[in-house]
């Protein structure tokens, strides 16, 4: 999943609580304009895409103007009227459920959830890998090792893990700590990116035509990154009931944020470009890479390291964000009834599901090992990236048809519609659902280089087969089970 601040972990954990006392207090509104705006903005950036992007050579820029007329507004739109419609805690599950029923709310909150899953262990490779230019070239071997990999990927789960084990009060430090890491990585990028552009010019020439994306399979096939680099934005809608008059804050919110994301994601991409051709920019370690050439031709090599530090701990902060929004996300997208008892007991000291959490990180060590296994760290790094792009953008699916089947339902006073009222919506709906499939099917493609690709292809539909089944496993096991304590 992508990354945001701490107010959807705190969020999650005020509903667990609620969850496991009764009468608990209702959440406390303490999301104003502002914090909705800043929340979108972090939500939304990850610059683990940009290093993707700016592979695709100057076509990247178009691709990001592409993504946000395809993809962020379509969501946008969305967002606004289905979270007006049901400005209540819970978000996209509240969504489908009204729209498909229970089935249909159960599958869209249980893919978001496990969409994590993939997720962590590809920040963990990406940081990780950035993070050997802090040792400059003595480190950079290990980053073909994969024993090394595995091994300090665990390590700092176990890191993230213990410090959401002892509660938000000591977690909320490293998730803190990555969010400030991530902005000042950012725009130190963006600064010397341009500063090298002004001193020695581009490494990368831009003219318009080179810009624009063909409609070539190897220009479109990059599209699944675009479309998932950008999502986020529904994320504000599962505090629903934190946020201060959402029904008018979420709307403001999203259009002052929405050109700030693609802007930094465009600047970001240029920046790298600036420095290294896109033939020689590498997903994993693009960002650096760059950095690297750009501060040693300013003269100022001595902030690489500080720059890999900074990139390197907004991946782990992010996940050490996730994985405690993770462990209490099933209470607020309503999934929390159809899992173990245990899942939701809550440590009498720390006051934190524990046994969620180490469940959770028992099962990402899991996919560390299968994502490793058979393949060298490249090939791995590709693995988790298309898995997470499938897995998260599934539920999406449901989000954008939710928006169309929603339409035959009256509009209340206070809900603000797409303009343009039903047919504008249905064909909203009809651009995101269509530019979402197109994404999904899109990151089953294995990459050029890939040694093995039938391999590559055949764990995506597996993993993506069992992420599935289950689910509907599951609610199925939940049903029966309810049904055998009715009178």
């Amino acid at each position: 999943m992508k990354s945001s601040d701490g107010s959807r972990a705190v969020g999650a954990e005020e509903s667990l609580q609620n969850n496991a006392q009764n009468g608990a207090p209702q959440l406390k509104r303490a999301m104003g304009f502002r914090d909705v705006v800043l929340f979108f903005i972090t939500a939304c950036i990850n610059l683990q895409w940009v290093a993707t992007a700016a592979g695709v050579g100057p076509k990247a820029i178009g691709l990001w103007l592409l993504a946000f007329a395809m993809m962020m507004l379509p969501l946008a739109f969305c967002v606004i009227e289905l979270s007006s419609r049901y400005p209540q805690e819970g978000g996209i599950y509240v969504w489908s459920k009204h729209a498909f029923g229970e089935f249909g709310g159960f599958m869209t909150g249980w893919s978001y959830w496990i969409s994590n899953l993939p997720y962590f262990p590809g920040v963990l490779f990406f940081g990780i890998s950035n993070a050997l230019f802090i040792g400059g070239e003595r480190w950079q071997h290990l980053a073909d090792n994969s024993s090394f990999m595995v091994s300090a990927s665990i390590l700092l789960l176990g890191l993230a893990t213990y410090m959401n084990l002892v509660g938000l009060n000591v977690g909320k430090w490293l998730n803190n700590a990555g969010a400030i890491a991530r902005w000042l990585a950012a725009l130190g990028l963006m600064t010397i990116g341009i500063i090298t552009w002004i001193k020695f010019g581009s490494a990368t020439e831009f003219s318009g035509s080179a810009m624009i994306p063909g409609a070539r399979f190897k220009d479109l096939m990059f599209w699944a990154t675009f479309a998932f680099a950008i999502t986020g934005l529904e994320a504000a809608s599962f505090m629903g009931d934190e946020i201060k008059d959402a029904r008018r804050t979420i709307p403001r919110a999203i259009f002052v944020a929405a050109p700030i994301v693609i802007l930094v994601y465009i600047i970001s991409t240029v920046s790298v470009q600036v420095a290294v051709p896109a033939s020689d920019a590498s997903r994993m370690q693009g960002i650096m890479e760059a950095i690297q050439a750009m501060t040693h031709r300013l003269g100022v090599g001595a902030l690489s390291p500080i720059a890999a530090f900074l990139v390197a701990l907004s991946a782990i902060g992010s996940v050490g964000l996730w994985l405690g929004a993770s462990a209490r996300l099933p209470f607020v997208v309503g999934i929390d009834h159809f899992l173990p008892k245990w899942f939701a007991r809550v440590h009498p000291k720390w006051h934190t599901p524990h046994y969620s959490l180490l469940f959770l990180a028992g099962i990402e060590v899991a996919c560390i090992l299968f994502a490793q296994a058979g393949t060298n760290v490249k090939q791995a790094y590709e693995f988790l990236v298309s898995m997470s792009i499938i897995s998260f953008l599934i539920p999406f699916l449901m989000v954008f048809a939710s928006l169309i089947r929603l339409q035959r339902e009256p509009a209340g006073p206070g809900v603000r519609r797409v303009p343009g009222g039903k047919p504008v919506a249905i064909l909203v709906g009809c651009i995101g659902f269509f530019s979402v499939s197109t994404a999904i099917v899109l990151a089953f493609v294995p990459p050029e280089d890939d040694p093995d690709p039938v391999w590559f292809v055949k764990k995506l539909v597996y993993s993506t087969l069992v992420m599935i089944l289950s689910g509907a496993i599951l609610y199925a096991l939940g049903r029966r089970k309810s049904r055998s304590f009715q009178p």
